[in-house]
């Protein structure tokens, strides 16, 4: 029976107050089993940051629950669990030339939650640390006395996935680790990831708009569209039998690396005018096992008549 790390239940996140208030989010529900990578795909403005960032506590939730092995952590919770939780629940963001300090050496950004959480017994089980996960990450020992602006993309990409690691995390969320970097770099990044998921026994939520990284990385995937998850199944069976109509939109939006096949293929448009939940409201239905689908009633008939 495979553990639930993570859940998120009925969850929404709403910025702002009365006329002005904006729900960027609105009836999230989705789980991530330990040791799985669970990936959150949706284009911009879609709201899979704003997830991420309130799982770790950075943005607030304005109703549901955010659980952690059972326990819920959004909302009042107490500075030790608060400490706990960012010990244990690390990200990794989207650009590394903005998310790492530009005066401090890397040897002292990797240190900094080390120093915080007091996770090393005298200076010279620092140093052990922080050399482990420089090899860890593909870089060497002599980089740690050099600033951030002397490294490439890909580097300061491996240096903010070191300050993640180094802290032993149960969860790691990242956040679009590659989409700041060159495509020949793309593949040594995710490669190292899954590596170290292995090594360490990783949890990744990992969030992205590129479906081709995400069938490549995921056990999992939810699509999020305007905030709402739509649907959520195993990474093959998304690709061999999508059901959602959002969801076929953006598959067929998949470049085919042959030019023949590509210039033959069909767009599937989508609107939302075609969904008509005026009196038969939607909700999260499981379709098939493992397999949910954001629908009501009548599609889900429609659904199952289509593609069961």
């Amino acid at each position: 029976m495979t553990e639930k790390l993570v859940e998120i239940k009925d969850l929404e996140i709403s910025f702002g107050e009365g006329h002005k208030k904006f729900v960027a989010v609105k009836n999230a529900n989705f789980f991530i089993n330990k040791g799985e990578t669970f990936s959150l795909v949706g284009e911009s403005g879609s709201g899979k940051t704003t997830i991420g960032r309130a799982i770790i506590g950075l943005n607030d939730t304005s109703a549901g629950d955010i659980l952690y092995k059972g326990e819920k952590i959004n909302g009042k919770i107490s500075r030790e669990k608060s400490r706990e939780l960012i010990r244990k629940i690390q990200m990794i963001f989207q650009d590394p030339a903005a998310s790492l300090n530009e005066r401090a050496t890397v040897d002292y950004i990797i240190s900094e939650g080390l120093h915080n959480f007091k996770l090393y017994e005298n200076e010279e089980d620092r140093q052990n640390k922080v050399r482990e996960m420089m090899t860890e990450v593909g870089l060497l020992a002599e980089h740690l006395t050099r600033f951030p602006h002397e490294f490439s993309g890909g580097q300061r990409q491996r240096i903010g996935i070191a300050r993640a690691l180094v802290m032993h995390p149960e969860l790691v969320i990242a956040d679009e680790p590659i989409s700041a970097l060159d495509v020949s770099v793309r593949a040594q990044v995710l490669n190292l990831l899954k590596q170290l998921q292995k090594e360490l026994g990783l949890t990744y939520l990992f969030i992205a708009h590129d479906l081709s990284v995400v069938r490549f990385i995921s056990d999992r995937i939810a699509v999020i569209h305007k905030g709402i998850i739509v649907e959520v199944a195993e990474t093959e069976e998304l690709f061999k039998h999508p059901i959602h109509p959002y969801t076929r939109s953006l598959l067929s939006a998949v470049p085919i690396p042959d030019p023949i096949l590509e210039r033959q293929k069909k767009l599937v448009v989508y609107s939302q005018d075609q969904h008509d939940y005026s009196v038969d409201k939607p909700e999260m239905v499981e379709i098939k096992p493992g397999h949910y689908v954001w629908c009501n009633k009548a599609e889900l008939e429609q659904y199952k008549k289509d593609y069961l």
